[in-house]
């Protein structure tokens, strides 16, 4: 997916900005008046990942403040109102699950008990949208210079966690585990639609910030070779932070697989009074055989107490997106040595990373909004920067309420994904067929001092196109099959996570989203054509 949609489309993003010095809008007007709606449909979508993304912000910075405390709050389980012993949910479920579910989200039980908003997460959303704003105050400027910490600390930090996460135990398990391949994966739709979707979102591919960004530089500046340097380096960042990952995940599996047979091997050392130190992990298979053949009474009452322990199972419980970020990570951390400072520097590092794509998801938006002669001309740019900062910041308070994370899952999985297959490839039809590839080669070559070669032409006017067009129809074609939409509630009798359907409005707020910047495409096309229309008509009526 890194070379035949990446590499080129980001090649083809930063030559479109940079050649017609505008914004996403400006820069498909002026490719074609009927490509207006392209420009638009990105704003869209960046717009609803700004409503949505800097949540994630506010929960690094909640996370952030908790890492200074002794024990971390997340280690273990809450004492009940009593005083007599732990809550019940946080035993029914682990230390971190509790502070993630109860502690921080106060998540509600379902989608439709909405709950209202929890003014500690609405505080940090605030203190997230008020960074934001001092970082793009003054524009490219400050944005720049602010790019160059948010981008260059996290290396700092996964280095030190890279040292850190390698000298663990059970390291090894997770890099083994990592770096087997899973072959039959390849034949699933869906493992492509992941790749695709991670270098889209990585390289930032359809959102408009790649073109509002390029449209600032020099107008000879090589874009071919920073598309190929940023591509590489995006990716070799990515096996990277997996690696620190897998090592750390390795860790945390290894530390349950053999707690789960350090429970085992004490119940059965109690209930049969056996001498300690005759069961170990190594014959423990052995010695449960011996027991169940030798005392099956009594082996078969503790069955239901005995849990069946495996490290294939605990890493093959695998998880993303903010479970993997809150729960994973801050489990594994509480048992290292020194937690606080591994956490402050993780949830420190957290906070750059996603402050680095707020900066582009803002300038995606600011960017056409200031080109606007409507609007740019009116009012100054931190009007403008502090306008879209409060809109967004008071649209974002509907994800720190209970049933926020709920509403948060819906923008991450369906605001963008088939938004962005759809921009890109309008953008790639758009270059090759209505631009013309062979005009686009000459502004290539007053640009950069040469055409591109065959590699980039075959894959912007052929496989890229196709690819993206095959994704479009697995995505819809899995959406089809899948039925009913479903997403996981917290239930809280049971300690862990439930799937159930989506209401009816939230199937509308899902279509909605999709239509919201899909249908700025044909609108935008549509609407151009009538103004046109009506225009001719009123020229030959005045004739």
């Amino acid at each position: 997916m890194l070379i035949a949609e990446g590499m080129p489309l980001l090649y083809l993003e930063l030559a479109v900005g940079q050649r017609m010095r505008q914004g996403s809008i400006g820069a498909w007007k002026m490719i074609s008046p009927y490509l207006c709606g392209v420009g638009v449909a990105s704003v869209v979508v960046s717009f609803f990942l700004s409503m949505y993304y800097n949540v994630i912000n506010a929960w690094a910075f909640w996370y952030l403040f908790h890492s200074f405390q002794d024990p971390l709050p997340w280690a273990t389980c809450p004492l009940n109102s009593n005083r007599t012993g732990y809550e019940e949910e946080c035993e029914r479920t682990s230390s971190t699950q509790y502070f993630w579910y109860r502690q921080t989200l106060n998540i509600s039980p379902s989608l439709e008990a909405s709950g209202s908003v929890q003014w500690e997460q609405a505080l940090c959303l605030t203190l997230a949208w008020l960074v934001v704003y001092l970082c793009i105050l003054r524009g490219t400027a400050s944005t720049g210079k602010v790019v160059y910490v948010t981008a260059s600390l996290p290396y700092c930090v996964l280095i030190i966690y890279l040292i850190r996460g390698l000298t663990l135990h059970g390291a090894v398990n997770g890099l083994f585990y990592m770096f087997t391949p899973k072959l039959e994966q390849l034949s699933n739709p869906k493992a492509w639609i992941s790749a695709a979707t991670q270098i889209f979102f990585s390289l930032g591919l359809g959102f408009g910030s790649l073109i509002a960004f390029a449209s600032y530089n020099e107008p000879s500046n090589n874009c071919e070779r920073h598309a190929i340097i940023v591509s590489l380096i995006n990716s070799t960042t990515s096996i990277f932070a997996s690696i620190v990952t897998f090592s750390i995940y390795g860790f945390k599996a290894t530390f349950n697989y053999e707690s789960c047979i350090n429970k085992v091997i004490l119940l059965l050392l109690n209930a049969f009074d056996l001498e300690e130190g005759s069961l170990t992990a190594d014959n423990l298979s052995e010695k449960k055989d011996y027991l169940m053949a030798t005392y099956p009474q009594e082996y078969a009452q503790l069955v239901p107490q005995i849990k069946n322990c495996s490290l294939e199972a605990e890493l093959d419980t695998a998880v993303q997106g903010t479970g993997l970020a809150f729960i994973v990570y801050s489990e594994a951390i509480k048992n290292m040595e020194v937690p606080q400072l591994y956490s402050v520097l993780y949830f420190f590092m957290l906070l750059m990373l996603g402050i680095g794509s707020m900066l582009g998801n803002t300038a995606a938006i600011l960017t056409p909004l200031t080109d606007s002669r409507v609007i740019g001309a009116r009012f100054p740019k931190e009007v403008i920067s502090g306008v879209v900062c409060f809109i967004n910041c008071v649209i974002g308070l509907i994800f720190t309420m209970e049933a926020g994370n709920y509403w948060f899952d819906i923008f991450n999985d369906y605001a963008a994904t088939l938004s962005l297959l759809l921009i890109v490839l309008v953008e790639t039809i758009a270059v090759c067929y209505i631009y013309g590839i062979r005009r686009f080669e000459k502004d290539l070559y007053t640009m950069i001092g040469r055409k591109p070669n065959w590699y980039w032409k075959i894959m912007w006017a052929f496989v890229s196109p196709l690819l993206i067009i095959s994704l479009f129809i697995f995505y819809l074609t899995d959406y089809i099959l899948t039925g009913t939409l479903q997403y996981q509630a917290w239930d809280a009798t049971q300690g862990q996570l439930v799937t159930k359907d989506y209401p009816g409005y939230a199937l509308a707020v899902i279509g909605l989203l999709v239509a919201a910047s899909t249908m700025c495409i044909p609108l935008g096309a549509l609407m151009t054509f009538i103004r046109k229309r009506l225009k001719r008509e009123r020229v030959s009526t005045v004739a």
